[in-house]
């Protein structure tokens, strides 16, 4: 999950290409590389399993729901016109939460990339170990990235286009090349590379624990799904850009890791060090130790780019939602830039809070995985949803224009939708687990500590949306109404009627018109 922010587009229409590579950087992130370097070749069998039952039915059903109901709100949106507000404010809630929670674990790689810049890789694996110089700048550098994310889009997102590029596909390319360069000289690797290690030892149960996290790799492709409306045939060329997006980000993650693979032992793998371990050593190899640091540089910018960006994203959604009337009137603040200053200082406790847990675990690389395993968790919350409002939108909504929709009729739906809530089921169930390989001091106590984070961050939404109070709702909101509210209904219902669609699209139109002509701004209804 890279969290990057989409490059923006001027032009009106988007070649399948463009949206392709737009949807790489969203999802690519070198971060979790070492994780899966633990297994191998059988690697290549989790990515393309993980690929088939999340990647790409949540890239087509994210596409699906983000053009048939492209008002405000996003997967608040999808979920609320299924099962109603009380499920998609758990939704969006876990959606910012989770992101909440992959902070610490991305700015750990940060950390451990900015203690790699000097000269002697030894001294670098002690900082980067040194729990007190994790925290401090974990901490230093999300409150910093809150504070620029204060001053509104405008301040960061350059760095965030640019981030993505510096610190993520050129160090790919250029830890892939190197890797294989490596492979190809004849020099000895760490890799068994035989067709019989691709499957799965699946007698050892512990193998399939840690392969979960691979999930977490592949979210984000949601986030350009919105874009869709802007290609030529979407019908045809949208999967088109998928098989592109999906075939790019398989091979990064795989090449990449069998790259990491070649030149570190199995048993030398660390979770938090690998990655620059590797660059250090093939860069050394190839004669070019002296770029180590650099690319030590791109990395830190890589992640501090898509902090700083993901700072205000999730925020600015749980804002609208606030707005609608789902948070009392002091999460609604925002200052003179329209940044949810309340919402996302409320954010900087949880990171900080959270950044915490590397002082009191047993190693850093305890708490980046307990992290890890418990983003994955909430994360996947919001994806079940996501598929289940899907399915239930085409039997509820049947005649919704949907500018794109998933192949195959509501047979394709339920295919598709399925599998993914299969996979996002399995890997749910998976991420309760100790990983075998990783040392978490007492499994006992890891487990006890996901089982309550997660019980807490499901229970914390039903408790707001229990008090909500009608005051909360801001009378300016630009929140659509939900279409079973236009329609004075329940949501859920079915609703067969042509007319009942034409009606209603036309009816949204006007609120939106009547919303643009009180507030005297310009409301874009195709913004999720």
């Amino acid at each position: 999950m890279a969290h990057n922010s989409s490059p923006g587009v001027s032009a009106k229409k988007l070649t399948v290409f463009t949206l392709a590579i737009m949807n790489i950087v969203a999802v690519v992130s070198l971060r979790g590389l070492p994780a899966e370097a633990e297994y191998g070749l059988s690697s290549v069998f989790y990515y393309i399993f993980a690929a088939v039952v999340f990647l790409i039915p949540v890239s087509l059903v994210a596409a699906e729901l983000a053009t048939g109901w492209p008002e405000k709100g996003g997967v608040f949106r999808w979920v609320g016109e299924a099962f109603g507000p009380r499920w998609a404010f758990l939704a969006m809630f876990m959606l910012f939460i989770e992101v909440s929670v992959w902070f610490p674990t991305a700015l750990t790689f940060g950390a451990v990339s900015l203690a790699f810049v000097g000269p002697d890789q030894t001294w670098d694996q002690a900082l980067s170990s040194n729990k007190l110089f994790v925290l401090i700048v974990v901490l230093v550098i999300y409150w910093l990235a809150t504070f620029i994310a204060f001053r509104g889009v405008d301040a960061f997102s350059k760095v965030s286009k640019w981030g993505g590029m510096i610190g993520t596909l050129i160090p790919a390319a250029v830890l892939i090349v190197l890797g294989f360069s490596y492979l190809f000289s004849g020099q000895p690797i760490h890799i068994e590379l035989k067709w019989d290690d691709v499957l799965p030892d699946f007698t050892n149960f512990s193998n399939i624990v840690l392969a979960a996290s691979i999930f977490l790799f592949y979210g984000g492709m949601e986030m350009n799904a919105i874009h869709v409306k802007e290609l030529d045939n979407a019908s045809k060329s949208y999967p088109v850009a998928i098989a592109v997006a999906s075939i790019g980000t398989v091979a990064i993650f795989v090449f990449g890791t069998l790259a990491i693979g070649f030149i570190i032992p199995q048993s030398d793998i660390n979770l938090t060090q690998s990655l620059l371990v590797a660059y250090y050593d093939l860069f050394k190899w190839a004669g070019l130790g002296f770029l180590a640091p650099f690319t030590a540089i791109c990395l830190a910018i890589g992640v501090l780019a898509g902090i700083v960006t993901w700072v205000a994203g999730p925020s600015s959604g749980l804002l609208t939602v606030a707005k609608a009337g789902y948070l009392p009137r002091f999460w609604q603040h925002t200052n003179k830039h329209d940044m949810a200053t309340h919402i996302m200082l409320f954010q900087a406790g949880i990171v900080s809070v959270l950044s915490v847990l590397f002082v009191v675990m047993p190693s850093v690389q305890a708490a980046y995985q307990i992290l890890s395993q418990l983003t994955v968790i909430l994360y996947l919350v919001m994806y079940l949803l996501m598929f289940a409002a899907a399915i239930h939108l085409r039997f509820t909504q049947p005649n919704r224009p949907r500018p794109y929709s998933v192949p195959g009729g509501k047979g394709g739906m339920y295919l598709v939708a399925g599998i993914g809530l299969f996979g996002s089921m399995i890997a749910f169930i998976f991420s309760f687990i100790p990983p075998a390989q990783i040392a978490i001091g007492s499994p006992t106590t890891f487990v006890f500590i996901l089982i309550a984070l997660t019980i807490l961050f499901i229970i914390l939404p039903f408790i707001i949306y229990a008090c909500r109070k009608p005051h909360w709702k801001d009378e300016h909101a630009d929140f659509a109404p939900f279409t079973w509210e236009i329609e004075d209904t329940q949501p859920g219902i079915p609703n067969e009627s042509d007319t009942h669609t034409t009606h209603l699209t036309e009816r949204h139109f006007q609120w939106l018109h009547k919303k643009r002509a009180e507030n005297q701004v310009e409301i874009k209804g195709d913004q999720a």
